[in-house]
């Protein structure tokens, strides 16, 4: 970048340079004519002359510093890319220097992935973008580039916000093309040549190796917050996803409610059918778990057959509607060797004076209070009552 802005600084300079030439050129010509009393015609030919050069001057010289800016941008975007391993980071910087390429109103990445794509986009709707598919040639040849040239009905084609042409590049993969680098235009004029060609295509080899770098970061830094026997979150990922849920809820003034559950009598039932049959009760458990959470909440494994859910924007109620569903899920048919299971469980919802510890103790201790009361119930945590001593109340 600073050699391109270097450049054009120079050809600025001389042509401020010629400029000023130019105009002493014409001071000593306008003096040497008027001494001799020439005609008035050859003055403003000349003037016409001087005149389109310098126009003809500066537009070189916007063009120039246009130029450079770009190629500044894109060396700029080209370079952070491998600063970085934070694949959405990657992704972005990836669509910001594909966004620099002259003529580019959109642009959109995606990366094969093994249960679903990633992708990324910039400039595009998120309809638009689920409507971009790109593929290769049907004999399974690879292919350097794919043109796209979009044609509408007469009714559409006065539309501005219309895509009108494409330029897709192949993004390599450790195995072979790992997806593709798209860029659009909603000009009706423009059409991607090959300097565009071989923009993208260094673009999409520098993009190629931190992508994939990413992503396995990313799934590194996943599976390290997975429990491996239930493939639910595990114990950190709980207290970590707990800590900035908690400081959330108190700063926005939300509300979030914690179920903690466990498996009764399941020390018996590990005792009875072997640690191996147990561990497969604790994943069937775990699957049914998934079953029945909702999208925003945080199902973990804590320890044992001790399970806990954030619930994020929830109270005590929702809470407890979770546990019946974790119930009937759980305890409605058999769980391999172990035959039927119930769940025990504490709730609790976030107080203003809470930290994360003593929000997760006072439903943790709610289980224990169950336990006293009976099994397979739930118990939401309350202080304890000054008439009768009761610490807690059933809402099974």
């Amino acid at each position: 970048m600073v050699d391109a802005v270097t450049n054009t600084t120079a050809l600025v300079v001389a042509g401020a340079a010629v400029a000023v030439v130019l105009l002493v050129a014409l001071a000593l010509f306008l003096s040497s004519r008027r001494s001799h009393g020439d005609g008035q015609e050859q003055l403003l030919q000349l003037v016409g002359e001087m005149n389109t050069r310098m126009e003809s001057m500066v537009r070189e010289l916007a063009l120039s510093l246009e130029r450079a800016q770009e190629e500044g941008r894109r060396n700029r975007y080209l370079t952070e890319l491998a600063g970085s391993i934070d694949l959405d980071e990657v992704l972005s910087r990836t669509l910001e220097a594909a966004g620099a390429v002259p003529g580019v109103d959109a642009a959109l990445v995606s990366i094969d992935g093994e249960e679903k794509p990633i992708i990324a986009t910039l400039g595009l709707s998120e309809e638009e973008a689920k409507r971009q598919v790109i593929s290769g040639p049907p004999d399974g040849h690879e292919a350097r580039a794919i043109s796209l040239v979009y044609q509408y009905p007469p009714a559409l084609e006065s539309a501005a916000e219309l895509i009108r042409s494409g330029l897709a590049v192949p993004v390599p993969g450790e195995h072979g093309t790992a997806g593709f680098l798209t860029v659009y235009s909603r000009s009706a004029e423009h059409r991607f040549a090959e300097e565009e060609i071989r923009e993208l295509e260094e673009l999409a080899q520098r993009a190629g190796p931190a992508i994939e770098n990413a992503s396995r970061f990313r799934e590194a830094r996943q599976m390290a917050d997975l429990d491996a026997l239930t493939g639910l979150h595990n114990r950190r990922y709980f207290h970590e996803t707990l800590a900035r849920e908690v400081a959330r809820a108190h700063r926005y003034g939300r509300r979030l409610a914690l179920v903690v559950f466990d498996l009764d009598d399941f020390k018996a039932i590990n005792d009875r059918i072997g640690h191996l049959a147990g561990d497969a009760v604790l994943a069937e458990t775990a699957e049914r778990v998934k079953d029945v959470v909702r999208s925003a909440d945080v199902a973990c494994r804590v320890g044992g057959d001790e399970f806990a859910v954030i619930l994020p924007e929830s109270k005590t109620g929702d809470a407890d509607q979770l546990y019946h569903r974790l119930l009937g899920a759980v305890g409605s048919r058999p769980v391999g060797q172990a035959g039927r299971l119930s769940v025990s469980a504490g709730i609790a919802e976030l107080r203003e004076e809470d930290e994360p510890t003593t929000f997760f103790e006072r439903a943790d201790e709610a289980i224990y209070r169950d336990k006293e009361h009976g099994k397979a119930q739930v118990v939401a945590y309350q202080e304890p009552d000054e008439d009768d001593g009761r610490p807690l109340q059933s809402a099974n």
